[in-house]
């Protein structure tokens, strides 16, 4: 029996020292961004019969103690507010992806930059995995996208894009005007910027001259369109037209349809009945006009936004996503086999990285994300202190027992001597 208490004794110490060294580690990464901390398991060793079942109530000795697993600890870090889009936290379950030197690697830390090639990538250096928006060619954006689609889970690659990128100019196609002309004899006008070919800002007027024969009921006025640059000093087209109110000042019909811009056909819209230019008396006079159409524009930056995609910004005011970034998922988050820090590979008992997915079958990120913050340690200074100091007084505990042990054997020896 006091051969078992040694025994007993060292298993206690091995354990104790295997979860203080877990707990150790914990507290060294406490402010390490994404950590996720490791939680210790016991398991008793084999137990010995000492007594039959029916003669006792406590029938069996240990043998030891053994710290038989580490697991992952799952619950969510703190937010760090910071200054960057770039930095990300995930709430929920989820790990953002890395590209290791093979495979790829996971983590939690979304303290992520874009470096001098314009490349998404860890502090570190390595490149975060996403779903590209395939909108670029060239170095000129061939489409505006609100929302990238995750692609598949095995498809994500490097998220690379152009430092130089330029978002092409729109040439205008329609605009509409709004307003009230009036019913006095008065020239008005009416103007709305447009947008050529060429990638220049012009101006489309309107100017409405009442007719001096009017036939009742009802007004007519003759219309003039003309597009010319902003100065003034070049004219591309003018087209007269004619437009008809009936006794109500409604818009009855108008001759007028199309003008070009400098190489583009514009639609001129003036409404139907009170929708649009109206001939209104007793009325203020005032107008308005909207009309597509949009200047062309250089790259600003790049930016990632709650919903983890990557939005370029352009000098013209537009913005289009152009990436999004991937939210991997695991059957089984404690089986992932931790590299070093906050990044984790996949392991025998994780299962295969997945992708949620929506009602309509397409591939999510299934968790929020959300910029201008970072999350912290899941590990407590408090609750790793508290930990430690229990452990610590194991250890004792057990070294105690041995020294007890290694005392009554002496004494054994000395009395049979």
């Amino acid at each position: 029996m006091m051969t078992q208490a040694f025994y007993t004794g060292i298993s206690g110490l091995k354990t104790s020292q295997g979860a203080i060294d877990v707990v150790s580690h914990n507290l060294a990464n406490i402010n390490t961004v994404g950590y996720r901390g490791s939680e210790y398991e016991f398991a008793s060793l084999f137990e010995k019969a000492i007594a039959p079942v029916e003669h006792s109530t406590s029938n069996t000795i240990g043998v030891g103690s053994t710290l038989q697993a580490t697991s992952l600890k799952e619950t969510q870090g703190s937010l760090i507010l910071t200054d960057r889009s770039t930095d990300l936290a995930i709430m929920g379950d989820g790990w953002f992806g890395v590209q290791g030197y093979e495979d790829p690697i996971y983590t939690r830390d979304g303290s992520f930059t874009f470096d001098a090639n314009d490349d998404l990538v860890t502090t570190d250096g390595f490149h975060v995995l996403g779903t590209l928006g395939g909108n670029i060619s060239d170095g000129t954006l061939t489409s505006t996208i609100d929302e990238v689609k995750l692609g598949d889970v095995k498809s994500q690659e490097k998220l690379q894009f152009p430092k130089s990128l330029t978002y092409p100019p729109e040439s205008s196609t329609n605009a509409k005007f709004m307003g009230n002309i009036g019913d006095e004899y008065l020239v008005r006008t009416m103007g709305a910027g447009v947008v050529d070919p060429q990638n220049n800002k012009n101006h489309l007027k309107l100017t409405f001259t009442k007719d001096e024969t009017q036939v009742l009921p009802g007004s007519q006025w003759d219309i003039l369109a003309t597009t010319e640059s902003l100065d003034g000093e070049t004219i591309y087209d003018s087209v007269p037209g004619r437009v008809e109110f009936d006794a109500q000042g409604s818009l009855i019909s108008t001759t007028l349809t199309t003008i070009d811009n400098n190489g583009a056909l514009i639609n001129i819209d003036l409404g139907s009945g009170y929708d649009g230019v109206v001939a209104l008396a007793n009325t203020d006079i005032n107008s308005s006009s909207v009309a597509d159409g949009t200047i062309g524009g250089d790259l600003l930056g790049y930016s990632i936004n709650r919903n983890a995609e990557v939005i370029a910004t352009f000098t013209n005011g537009m913005q289009s996503s152009v990436g999004k970034i991937a939210v991997y998922h695991f059957q089984n988050d404690k089986g992932l086999e931790r590299i070093n820090g906050s990044k984790f590979s996949t392991g025998s008992n994780s299962g295969e990285a997945i992708f949620y997915t929506n009602a309509d079958g397409e591939n999510i990120i299934g968790s929020d994300v959300i910029n201008f913050k970072l999350e912290s340690s899941n590990v407590g200074m408090t609750y790793g202190i508290t930990e430690l100091i229990i452990l610590q007084r194991t250890y004792d505990a057990n070294s105690k027992s041995i020294t007890t042990a290694d005392e009554m054997m002496q004494k054994a020896l000395n009395m049979s001597a």
